[in-house]
């Protein structure tokens, strides 16, 4: 089955996801990237993984992100720091075979624009006692889809959105590879 990591940043829960499957040979990857400059490629191309960039046009308004998809197989979809509402003609392509990984729990902290320090700050200024993670299907609304899987942490006294980051970090590097694989293997 080929997987389709879609990515904005710097790709460490795309990295740990890959490296979670280097023995499993029955997987390819594949990742995208909105773009040129994300770090994500980079570390993608140094583990032999064939990546692809596109802009807002080829996203939106035409089909050539989809008619990529489509030509390379792919089968599953993992949003992992990727920051676009994804189009219809994607989602329906894949009927609940497209996740996302977000860092809070949801539905609290969620929607446009809450990506990164942004969560965390938030859940510090709302004094929440636990934050954690998300993984989610997509729908056409950010971060509404069904929740698959969530896994908390506390939020200390003293809490710094940076601190706060580590945690949800680890939770997402542990956690995300094995709901990953559990999806593939069940779907």
């Amino acid at each position: 089955m080929t997987i389709a990591i879609f990515a904005s940043g710097t790709g460490s829960n795309a990295v740990k996801i890959i490296e979670h499957f280097k023995d499993k040979p029955s997987y390819k990857f594949l990742v995208l990237s909105n773009k040129k400059d994300a770090p994500v490629l980079e570390k993608a191309k140094n583990l032999g993984i064939q990546t692809y960039t596109f802009g807002r046009k080829d996203f939106y308004e035409n089909e050539t992100v989809l008619a990529f998809l489509k030509a390379e197989n792919v089968g599953f979809i993992v949003l992992a720091g990727f920051l676009w509402l994804i189009p219809a003609n994607i989602i329906q392509q894949f009927p609940n075979s497209i996740i996302n990984l977000h860092p809070a729990l949801l539905p609290l902290f969620g929607g446009q624009g809450m990506f990164g320090a942004r969560v965390h700050e938030a859940v510090i200024a709302s004094g929440a006692q636990e934050s954690g993670i998300t993984i989610h299907y997509v729908s056409e609304k950010y971060d509404e889809g069904q929740v698959i899987f969530q896994a908390k942490c506390s939020v200390s006294e003293g809490e710094t959105p940076e601190s706060l980051a580590q945690k949800i970090h680890g939770l997402e590097h542990q956690y995300l590879p094995l709901i990953v694989e559990k999806l593939v293997k069940n779907g």
